[in-house]
């Protein structure tokens, strides 16, 4: 089966719409066709807001999580604005993933991390956004996690939650957890729990 790529687009125009804090663009564009030929010419509207890391904190001797609770603004007229996930950071020009989780968790929970490990690369919302995400685990003493932390200078307000990597899966479960990020990581390691303990102990 043939595998399409960037040489099968034919861009025609692209022009900025909106430049904020994320900016939207809209592109004109053709593409080839599975059954051969060009379509139509398409026009789609893509926010464009960089690509971005998170990670899952994770003790394995007190086989605990590490998670953040901040108020999120995708769901301002959802159930609850106050979402629960794992720490994450958009990736600066000149920044490795790795060295923005590590930042982000020092930021966001006020905790230390060794051993950081990539678990895959994914988009979040390839219909409508630009945005691809690393998601990473990395281990922590998560006794040292407690309090709120955030940059003032980002309006950050963020409420750290140790969590049992029991509970923190069956949030996933019941619907408590809501950022596919955090999903993806803590399925992860519900079924990889085991290894990653031998791995870091060893």
């Amino acid at each position: 089966m043939e595998a399409f790529s960037t040489k099968d687009i034919e861009i025609i125009e692209k022009s900025t719409l909106y430049a904020g804090f994320f900016s939207m663009v809209k592109y004109q564009f053709k593409h080839r066709l599975f059954e051969g030929g060009w379509s139509d010419v398409v026009v789609r509207e893509l926010m464009e807001r960089g690509h971005a890391a998170a990670m899952l904190p994770y003790d394995p001797v007190r086989d605990e999580v590490v998670l953040v609770e901040q108020i999120r603004v995708g769901a301002l007229e959802h159930a609850s604005p106050w979402q629960i996930e794992i720490v994450a950071g958009i990736i600066e020009k000149g920044e490795q993933a790795d060295e923005v989780v590590t930042r982000e968790a020092q930021e966001e929970a006020g905790i230390a991390v060794s051993n950081v490990q990539k678990l895959v690369s994914y988009y979040p919302s390839a219909g409508g956004c630009s945005e691809k995400l690393d998601v990473f685990i990395g281990q922590v003493d998560a006794s040292t996690a407690h309090g709120v932390h955030g940059l003032e200078s980002e309006s950050e307000d963020i409420r750290v939650r140790v969590v049992p990597r029991s509970e923190a899966y069956q949030m996933v479960m019941n619907g408590q957890i809501e950022n596919g990020a955090s999903i993806i990581a803590l399925q992860w390691l519900e079924l990889n729990h085991q290894q990653i303990k031998l791995q870091w102990q060893s």
